[in-house]
């Protein structure tokens, strides 16, 4: 009997290029030390460099694109055959090594469309410290085609699945065939889930988020992404007030107020009217070290679960995904929400001992905390 696949993923997969650098590299191309830049069209010769440069020294090339990381992640706390990914690449080395890596290593099920007129994707990786600047260059990404997603090969795909994901990123790319998988979850009562993914989304790309909030049975986000949510949709609470500004200031914020002003945008956008609704909305925001916020439309009252302390830390590139990939797992896996936010937290906490967005080679089991 041929797999199911009840967990399909959309997103932009990219070739990871990372290295641990210098501020001096920071300086060169005028990044944030913990920022995302989504190159254009007219930048790309300003950045074009630095996929050259940070090659120079040691590096790993690893699959990216958030979605993809969390397909995998996914994947890693899921039985064999449970995860199918889409995304567009180009008709080149760096798509064979995406397939290597994701498929062969990551056992989750590829079904790229493949463009020709453009390079597979990729995104610079720039680690300083324990921050990490991303430098991302769609390509051959940017040309993903609703009409892929609707060919009967991959539909069939789209039919089996019982649970749908969907990177933020790709709201840049293809609004159309969000549009379709969170048509087809709300028909059939089956479960949608996106990400919030960057903090620019929110305010560039209010339009094609807002389109998609109807849908959403799941959200998920940290908590940079979920105060520019608050600040692009009105959300003007005293708690999100004070942590406004604050940062605006430069002050430190107090982790208990921040925790509040998570919560009030939580609410918010759980209340939020929705197409199915058969299903309530939960909406779980992570904030680093701190804890993670879970707010329901159907309870008053809003959770808190603290995260899990690690022995040894690398690098955070990731930590959000390996997250809502190991949340996502507890999801398909019928967990409740207790649950699936330990697994996430757990993922998170072993892809944090890693280099990059990446999972233990040798296969960990999860113990709920």
């Amino acid at each position: 009997m041929a797999p199911t696949y009840p967990l399909f993923c959309l997103g932009n997969p990219l070739l990871d290029i990372q290295a641990t650098c210098d501020e001096s590299m920071l300086k060169k191309y005028n990044l944030d030390a913990n920022g995302i830049v989504l190159v254009q069209k007219e930048e790309e010769a300003i950045y074009q460099g630095i996929y050259e440069d940070i090659q120079q020294g040691e590096h790993v090339l690893l699959a990216g694109g958030a979605a993809q990381n969390a397909a995998r992640g996914a994947q890693y706390v899921l039985p064999a055959d449970s995860v199918v990914y889409v995304g567009c690449v180009g008709d080149d080395k760096a798509a064979d090594q995406l397939r290597h890596a994701c498929s062969v290593e990551g056992g989750v099920r590829t079904e790229y469309l493949v463009d020709t007129t453009e390079p597979t994707g990729r995104c610079a990786v720039v680690i300083t410290g324990n921050e990490r600047s991303l430098v991302t260059q769609l390509a051959a990404a940017n040309k993903y085609k609703v009409e892929h997603l609707k060919s009967p090969e991959i539909w069939k795909l789209v039919e089996a699945a019982k649970v749908y994901y969907v990177g933020g990123f790709h709201l840049t790319v293809c609004p159309e065939a969000i549009e379709e998988l969170a048509k087809h979850a709300a028909a059939t009562n089956k479960v949608f889930s996106m990400n919030l993914s960057a903090p620019f989304l929110c305010q560039f790309f209010k339009k094609q988020m807002d389109s998609t909030e109807q849908y959403w049975d799941y959200l998920i986000g940290n908590e940079s992404e979920a105060l520019a949510y608050a600040a692009s949709h009105g959300i003007n609470t005293d708690a999100v007030k004070q942590v406004t500004d604050a940062q605006a200031s430069k002050a430190s914020v107090d982790s208990e107020l921040q925790t509040q002003a998570l919560i009030d945008i939580a609410r918010h956008i759980a209340a939020l009217p929705k197409v199915n609704t058969k299903r309530p909305r939960v909406v779980v925001f992570t904030q680093g070290t701190g804890s993670t916020v879970v707010v329901s439309s159907d309870s008053e009252t809003a959770s808190t679960y603290p995260v899990r302390k690690v022995a040894a830390f690398k690098d955070s590139n990731g930590a959000g995904d390996a997250f809502a990939g190991g949340f996502l797992g507890g999801i398909v896996l019928g967990e409740d929400i207790e649950t699936a936010v330990s697994r996430g937290q757990w993922l998170a906490s072993l892809s944090i001992q890693e280099l990059g967005p990446a999972y233990p080679k040798d296969k960990q089991t999860f113990v709920k905390a």
